[in-house]
């Protein structure tokens, strides 16, 4: 046999690495091998960096640091599984970090995170899957990429894995995920309810929290409440109620049947089966705060319905709410008086609260807790609406000084409240005087200035239902409360500015404050808002024409109208016609211009810019009216200006015309009767006479030297008019004592007529020259404002206009008419006298126009049509 020979080993190939095992101690070493191609290397270095990472916060910044999470996104997608499963694990531990979560938004990584839920992937990769994405979901941004990857759906599967950390996981980043409108809406469609029911069977708490915390959002819609009933979710949360060991879950359990109860079908079953009735018991006698607070909530959300409010008054509801107004926790207080002021929407309800509710809410508003005073003022608000009976409860349960004291609150809210409860209680006289002492309106002042449109609108109703007599009226004006009342006009709000105009309209009862308020803009702002079809409301209307009602200068010249009720005081002036939004000049304005070509400024002015010097004060109490007027006549022809100041001395002696003033034995017109003086001065001396007359012109002088000197520092006042004071006195003594007022309204037209130029025919009205007259006074006054007892030859409008201010001086009720080309005329109303004791009351009176012109004191009956004025004209 021949001898074996060994067979020699074969070398290595030339082109192949020897392996190599490597132990590094340094993170940047693993982590640049993270781009290594071998899969066994990756696997072992995502291994490493993994429990790098569970160590800590700063671990994680490290990885970010040094470039690790770039290659980790593209091994989420690699083909070997454990490298895979690694990779998602880090990231799982990594998304906690919001840096990370910031460059994994950047890098767009949400899809292949997603597709780790796939079914067919381990439960580990679920798990860490599900947890980056429960991390990443904190954020809006996170989600909102997450929803679009569609990542709801397989999340929602997941709920049913049997690995409880999954479970965790996927509900906590669905919780996430609905806080968003859009991925709440999804849910019924993906039929998200069941499996989320399902998990209060879990032996976990946090996943039982979890799942309540879900829909406790996802029932603020309806499609989600309607499967949740559907699915008997409501038994589920009683049960959930009546174990005492789930008492940590009570709370949320409460907020998902508070949103469930707002749907009328869900009321009716949790009513059918009990669950309501056991659930206010559980409120009443449960000792936490929060399950308390919660379950006034779950009452407040239901009794929105009317319906819900029935039940709930039937089954003694206003009891458990009182309860809990006596709980410690300010919380509970807030949500019962919340609750209070929702069910007291029923008027049952309402009634019952009157003893056993009002005192206790009333003793909150003294709470140091902001917020509890503003739910106890919004219970009381709505207890006292529209109901007198609770309003006096509430000032009998001293509310009133608490409620003001509210006003100044830094909470708009609990001022608005407080402002409304205010309001309903001045509504009764007697609680409105006690409101008012309590200095209401310097307390509504801040309120006034709120930046608040609420609080705005409610402090100005605040005012309008308080600022209702004079006294309170002054006091809003002392405490500047007029001012911010006016700027609210100005609001874009509507509610703030028609409340703003609803004060100012009640602040204008009276003239001063009307005064007042047209100085501070008020007139030219309601103007301005009357004037827009969208701002203005009825009453900025009112207001304006109460306002207008204490300046009828403006009124007539603007509406070209002057009803009985406007009463014609000194001061007025009738500048024309002028369109809305034009300004008015004062009247200081218009005398002090030079005459010109313009419309006559008719003045009404029974006033004296003089009063009677020491010296002369006896003798000027002696001298009678027939001399006034004598001795104005003397003086115009001497010296137009000084007899205007002179004559007018003399006859301010008489003082008012509605005063008593003696009076000559003989006819009523005696006094002022130019033939009644010539007879005086015949039955006298020649030399008597002559004395007379210079101790007249003596008298003149002293009184001109006076008036000159004191004129100098004296502030500017309106033309006097001597000859309309006259007019004033001479209708007071012969026509005021006219028992038949169709025959007073005769002889005062017939009176105006005569001092106007008399009668004039139609077809002389063309040759009548007034224009002339009018152009010699202007000329003579040097102004345009010609005081209208020296017009002595006036057409309609001069006539309408004197018989409207004497008329006013003696009680005769008339109005006054601007019409075209000149035309004014008045009007009065008067009984049928043929129909009086007719069966069935007295008639309406009729319309009549007053002849002043063509047929002075006849009275024409006006038809309905406009166009039957003019023609009696």
């Amino acid at each position: 046999m021949g001898k074996k020979i060994k067979k020699e080993a074969e070398p290595p190939p030339k082109d192949v690495f020897d392996p190599l095992t490597i132990e590094s101690k340094k993170v940047a070493t693993v982590v640049l091998m993270l781009n290594s191609p071998e899969e066994e290397i990756l696997a072992k270095a995502c291994e490493a960096i993994y429990k790098f990472a569970l160590k800590g916060e700063e671990n994680k910044t490290t990885l970010l640091e040094l470039g690790a999470v770039e290659p980790l996104t593209k091994l989420l997608t690699h083909e070997d599984k454990i490298v895979r499963r690694n990779a998602t694990m880090i990231f799982g531990i990594m998304a906690s970090n919001n840096d990370v979560k910031k460059l994994l938004r950047e890098l767009d990584v949400m899809n292949s995170v997603i597709a780790q839920l796939a079914p067919e992937e381990e439960v580990v990769i679920h798990e860490f899957a599900s947890l980056c994405l429960a991390n990443m979901s904190a954020e809006y941004t996170s989600k909102v990429q997450i929803f679009e990857h569609g990542g709801l759906e397989p999340l929602i599967r997941l709920l049913s894995s049997p690995d409880p950390d999954v479970k965790k996981n996927s509900i906590e980043c669905i919780y996430n995920l609905v806080q968003d409108f859009k991925c709440r809406a999804t849910l019924p469609e993906l039929n998200a309810i069941p499996p989320i029911l399902e998990l209060f069977k879990s032996e976990y708490p946090i996943i039982q929290l979890l799942a309540l915390k879900t829909l406790g959002v996802i029932t603020n819609d309806k499609a989600s409440r309607a499967m949740l009933r559907d699915n008997q979710g409501m038994d589920h949360l009683i049960k959930i109620l009546e174990a005492k060991e789930l008492n940590d879950l009570h709370i949320e359990a409460l907020s998902v049947i508070a949103n469930c109860l707002e749907d009328m079908d869900t009321m009716v079953q949790i009513q059918q089966t009990g669950g309501l009735k056991k659930l206010l018991v559980f409120a009443e006698n449960s000792t936490i705060p929060d399950i308390q607070k919660n379950a006034a909530k779950a009452i407040t959300k239901a009794a929105y319905e009317p319906e819900n409010r029935k039940f709930f008054h039937e089954q003694e509801v206003e009891k458990c709410l009182i309860t809990l107004l006596g709980s410690e926790s300010d919380g509970t207080k807030i949500a019962a008086s919340q609750a209070i002021s929702v069910m007291c929407e029923n008027s049952a309800s309402k009634e019952f609260f009157n003893h056993q509710g009002i005192p206790q809410l009333v003793q909150l508003l003294k709470s140091d807790n902001e917020e509890v005073r503003e739910a106890a003022a919004l219970a009381l608000a709505n207890l006292t609406t529209c109901n007198p009976t609770n309003a006096n409860a509430a000032a009998e349960a001293d509310g009133i000084d608490p409620l003001v004291n509210i006003l100044s609150s830094k909470r708009d809210g609990a001022v608005a409240n407080a402002a409304t409860v205010l309001t309903n209680m001045a509504m009764q006289e007697a609680l409105r005087v006690s409101i008012q002492s309590r200095d209401i309106m310097h307390a509504l002042i801040g309120p006034l200035h709120s930046a608040n449109m609420v609080v705005q609108s409610k402090a100005a109703l605040t005012i309008a239902a308080t600022a209702c007599d004079a006294e309170a009226r002054a006091e809003l004006r002392n405490s500047g409360g007029l001012e911010p009342l006016i700027e609210l006009l100005r609001s874009k709000n509507d509610e703030v500015r028609r409340h703003a105009s609803w004060a100012v309209m009640v602040c204008a009862g009276d003239e001063l404050m009307a005064a007042e308020l047209s100085r501070l803009g008020a007139l030219e702002i309601l103007e301005e808002i009357n004037l827009s079809v969208t701002r203005k409301n009825k009453f900025s209307e009112v207001a304006y024409n109460k306002l207008l009602n204490n300046h009828l200068s403006l009124k007539y010249s603007q509406t070209g109208y002057l009803s009985s009720s406007n009463i014609i005081s000194d001061g007025f002036y009738d500048y024309g016609r002028i369109s809305p939004g034009t300004k008015l000049w004062p009247l200081k304005d218009l005398c002090l211009q030079e005459p010109n070509d313009l419309r006559t400024i008719l003045l009404v002015n029974s006033k004296s810019d003089v009063s009677p010097p020491p010296s002369t004060e006896d003798k000027s109490s002696e001298v009678g009216y027939g001399r006034s007027i004598s001795s104005s006549s003397s003086l115009r022809r001497a010296s137009k200006e000084k007899a205007r100041k002179a004559s007018y001395y003399f006859s301010a002696g008489f003082g008012s015309p509605t005063e008593e003033k003696s009076e000559p034995a003989s006819g009523r017109n005696t006094a002022v009767s130019r033939s009644a003086a010539k007879e005086k001065g015949s039955r006298k001396s020649k030399g008597k006479k002559e004395e007379e007359k210079q101790k007249e012109e003596e008298e003149v002088t002293v009184v001109l030297k006076w008036a000159g000197e004191g004129n100098q520092d004296k502030e500017w006042s309106p033309p006097t008019d001597p000859d309309f004071c006259a007019y004033v006195y001479e209708v007071t003594k012969s026509i005021l004592p006219i028992t038949n007022i169709r025959e007073q309204i005769e002889a005062l037209a017939k009176y105006v007529a005569e001092k106007m130029g008399g009668k004039i025919p139609k077809d002389k009205l063309q040759d009548f020259s007034w224009e002339l007259h009018i152009s010699e006074l202007k000329f003579q006054l040097k102004s345009n404002v010609v005081p209208i007892g020296q017009i002595k030859k006036g057409i309609f409008y001069h006539r309408a206009l004197l018989f409207k201010a004497l008329a006013d001086r003696i009680g005769i009720s008339c109005s006054l008419v601007r019409g075209e080309y000149g035309r004014a005329w008045n009007e009065v109303k008067l009984m049928n006298e043929s129909q009086k004791g007719l069966i069935g009351g007295l008639p309406p009176p009729e319309e009549y126009v007053v002849d002043l012109m063509f047929h002075p004191g006849v009275l024409m009956k006006l038809k309905t049509k406009e166009a039957d004025r003019y023609r009696f004209l």
